[in-house]
C-alpha cells in the first residue's frame, strides 16, 4: 500500500509539473510610445513610425506639441503621461527632444532622440546651432516670423516662425518627395522664437537609459552636433543617411530603434 501510495504521488508531481512548464511565462507588458514632434511639424510626420510600431503591438499615443517653449510644452506633454498606465517610452524629434529632456516622470522608463536636441541644465537650442563651433544648418536663412494669437503671450500675441514653403524641401526635407515635403509644409505648426532661448531644466536623460538616432545628411541639426549630444547624454548611437526628416524618410529604421529603447 505505501508503495502505491508513493508512486501515485511521484505520479500526479510529474503531471503537475510538466503542466506547470508548458504554461508560458507571462510575459511583460508593453510600454505605450509617446511620440513628440518638433518644431516646424506636426503630429503627422510620425505616421510612417506609429504604423510599424502599431503592426508591432505596441500601443502609441501622439500628440500636438504646443512649441512655446520647453517648461510648457513639457508640461502638456506631462499630462497625456498622466493619463497612462503602466511604462512609457518618449520619443522626440527636433526640437521635440528638448521637451522630453524636461519631462520627469518615473513611468518614462527610456527615452529616444530622432535627430533631436539634448541639451543639459541652463542650455538653450540655439547653442547647438553655433556656426562656429558647428557649420552646416541652413535654417535659420529659411525662417520667417509671424505674429500669432497666443492666449500665453503679450496681449494675446506671439512672435513665431516657421519654415518658408519655398525652401522646405531643401532645407528639412530634401530626401523626401517634392509632394509630400511640400504637404508637410503647409501643416508646419510655426514656433514661438523665445521657445529656442528658454534655458533647458534639468535633463532627464542624465538619469534614464537613453538612444539618439542621428541623421547624418541633416541640413537642419549639424551632424556633428547630433554626435557630440548623444556622446555628452550617454546615449546608444545609432545613425541613418537621412534628411531631418528621417522619420519620413525613413519610418522603418526609426521605428526599430524606438522597439530596441523598449526593449521587449
Amino acid at each position: 500500500m505505501f508503495r502505491l501510495v508513493r508512486a501515485a504521488v511521484v505520479t500526479v508531481a510529474l503531471v503537475l509539473g510538466s503542466l506547470v512548464a508548458a504554461v508560458p511565462a507571462t510575459a511583460a507588458p508593453l510600454p505605450t510610445i509617446v511620440l513628440v514632434h518638433g518644431a516646424f511639424a506636426d503630429s503627422s510626420s510620425w505616421d510612417g513610425v506609429v504604423s510599424r510600431l502599431r503592426d508591432d503591438g505596441y500601443h502609441v499615443v501622439t500628440l500636438e506639441n504646443p512649441l512655446r517653449g520647453p517648461a510648457y510644452d513639457a508640461a502638456a506633454i506631462q499630462r497625456t503621461i498622466d493619463g497612462i498606465a503602466g511604462p512609457v517610452v518618449l520619443v522626440g524629434h527636433s526640437y521635440g527632444g528638448t521637451v522630453i529632456s524636461n519631462v520627469h516622470d518615473a513611468k518614462v522608463e527610456s527615452l529616444v532622440y530622432i535627430a533631436a536636441f539634448a541639451p543639459t541644465q541652463g542650455e538653450f537650442a540655439l547653442e547647438e546651432l553655433n556656426p562656429i563651433q558647428y557649420p552646416g544648418s541652413q535654417l535659420t536663412l529659411a525662417l520667417r516670423p509671424k505674429i500669432v494669437d497666443d492666449s500665453h503671450g503679450i496681449a494675446g500675441k506671439n512672435l513665431d516662425a516657421y519654415v518658408d514653403p519655398a525652401s522646405f524641401h531643401d532645407v528639412f526635407a530634401q530626401d523626401v518627395d517634392p509632394a509630400t515635403a511640400a504637404d508637410m509644409a503647409a501643416r508646419q505648426h510655426s514656433l514661438a522664437l523665445t521657445a529656442n532661448l528658454e534655458p533647458s531644466g534639468a535633463p532627464s536623460w542624465s538619469g534614464t537609459p537613453s538612444w539618439y538616432l542621428v541623421s547624418t545628411a541633416d541640413r537642419v541639426i549639424p551632424p556633428a552636433s547630433q554626435w557630440d549630444m548623444a556622446r555628452r547624454m550617454g546615449a546608444r548611437i545609432s545613425s541613418i543617411d537621412a534628411s531631418h526628416a528621417g522619420l519620413v524618410s525613413h519610418p522603418a529604421e526609426v521605428a526599430a530603434v524606438v522597439e530596441a529603447a523598449a526593449g521587449r
